[in-house]
């Protein structure tokens, strides 16, 4: 299994109707996303982030399909813009030793393939995590900088 989390901090002028849209489309990718086991979308404790998400996925394909599925592609679009701080990171048991290598092939390939993507998580204040490698996604922010 890999358990994808991402945990989010909110811009100070974040509309909450269109926070509470794309929580909402977040809890859509746990129910329509087939390559999704089990999800979670709410409040995260513990931290400075206001919301978190975890999707579940049975192996390295599955994490792929998820990654690509045009609904994910979609809360993209609408969340990434409200959200000020983000980090993305994955929890495996997969004992393959490469599995990290190949996590972050997919986020580099996925970035590489969307520039209006990139240009997304250009607009963040930091993003850090799985996927991201030293110095943020091609033309993307430095992970963890402001």
């Amino acid at each position: 299994m890999i358990y994808h989390q991402i945990r989010l901090a909110m811009r100070p002028d974040a509309p909450q109707d269109k926070v509470e849209e794309a929580l909402g489309a977040l809890r859509r990718m746990g129910r329509e996303i087939d390559a999704v086991e089990h999800w979670a979308v709410g409040r995260d404790f513990g931290g400075d982030f206001e919301y978190g998400a975890l999707f579940a996925v049975k192996d390295i394909a599955a994490y792929r399909a998820y990654m690509y599925d045009p609904l994910h592609r979609h809360v993209d679009g609408i969340g990434l813009p409200l959200v000020r701080n983000m980090i993305s990171q994955d929890l495996t048991d997969d004992e393959d030793p490469e599995i990290g290598a190949r996590i972050r092939e997919i986020h580099a390939e996925r970035f590489a393939g969307d520039p209006a993507l990139v240009a997304l998580i250009d607009g963040l204040g930091s993003y850090e995590g799985s996927g991201v490698p030293e110095g943020g996604p091609e033309g993307g922010p430095e992970g963890g900088t402001e």
